[in-house]
């Protein structure tokens, strides 16, 4: 690649790797196609949705130069903002929760974001944010928004976030893979990178199923009894309607426990060489779950949502 005006030119066009060991370790026949999404700027697929949702708000009007920016996140949407806020020159303001990993709340304060943070609810997990947590920080958010004139992106409701999965991810994954795939997996947070990318996988081949990855006690579209306490999965499993998500696009939902994910993700650094977050692990195992199931010796291509240097003060690599 030349020489780029920005970092911004780097987002997205992630390569994409065959999880061959991973596969061999757990015993499963079939391929497992992983995109390395911890590989753009900030470290996470957000990237992705953090630049499309800025220009589609510059190019309507929506958003003024100058403007302050604001968004409720678990902490890569933020990083990602954070980011494109920097190189465009927006004032931008994360609302968060407390239960979210230290590392990503430090890298946008080193980006010059500014954190509006929210405490946990005296029953939730520390470290471990759930859906009424996150209604804690959208709150928060909102409340900002309308007494400074910031503009929310508002990553949960914006279609953006579907169309930038459509038109670039969904996209590679076909150009990477000739279009032969079977099955595709996302972890869903917001809902817009299992959306997205499905319409786009969708609109290539009916045949190609996609099914939503939850945790195995917040699975909302699996449909499973509601459990209490959070999950280690942090950036989803909010245990609700996600107003992104079509659910024509849903073929089925996968969940995974805490253990599974957290194993897969050490299995990913110490088989594959690939250092990634819980998101990724579940992935992974979801994945694995299918070429033990329906989809034995198919094809599955996933995510890897973000990079695990983002959790190292959890206990995801407590070894």
């Amino acid at each position: 690649m030349k020489i780029v005006d920005s970092v911004l030119d780097l987002i997205g066009n992630t390569p994409m790797v065959e999880l061959s060991r991973l596969a061999a370790h757990y015993g499963v026949q079939g391929r497992i196609l992983a995109k390395l999404e911890n590989l753009n700027p900030t470290g996470s697929k957000k990237d992705r949705i953090a630049l499309r949702m800025i220009e589609d708000a510059e190019r309507t009007g929506r958003l003024s130069p100058g403007q302050t920016v604001i968004e409720e996140t678990s902490g890569n949407t933020g990083n990602a903002l954070a980011m494109v806020c920097a190189v465009k020159g927006y004032p931008f303001v994360a609302a968060m929760s407390t239960g979210n990993s230290v590392e990503r709340m430090k890298m946008m304060r080193g980006l010059g974001a500014e954190l509006l943070l929210t405490e946990q609810l005296p029953q939730s997990i520390p470290g471990q944010v759930t859906g009424e947590d996150l209604a804690e920080v959208s709150k928060a958010a909102w409340a900002y928004a309308e007494q400074n004139g910031a503009f929310m992106s508002n990553q949960f409701h914006n279609l953006s976030n579907n169309q930038a999965h459509c038109d670039t991810t969904a996209r590679e994954i076909l150009d990477q893979t000739d279009g032969q795939l079977d099955y595709f997996v996302d972890f869903i947070g917001t809902g817009g990178t299992f959306a997205g990318t499905a319409m786009g996988l969708k609109a290539h081949s009916a045949d190609i199923k996609c099914f939503v990855v939850e945790p195995a006690n917040a699975g909302y579209y699996a449909q499973t009894p509601p459990a209490p306490g959070g999950h280690v999965i942090q950036g989803g499993g909010y245990n609700r309607e996600l107003d992104l998500v079509d659910r024509a696009l849903v073929d089925g939902a996968i969940t995974i426990s805490d253990d599974e994910a957290i194993d897969a993700t050490r299995v990913l650094a110490s088989v594959e060489g690939i250092f990634a977050g819980a998101s990724s692990g579940a992935n992974a195992m979801a994945a694995v779950k299918l070429l033990r199931g329906e989809g034995a010796g198919k094809t599955v291509v996933l995510l890897l949502p973000d990079t695990g240097l983002k959790y190292l003060s959890t206990k995801l690599f407590d070894l």
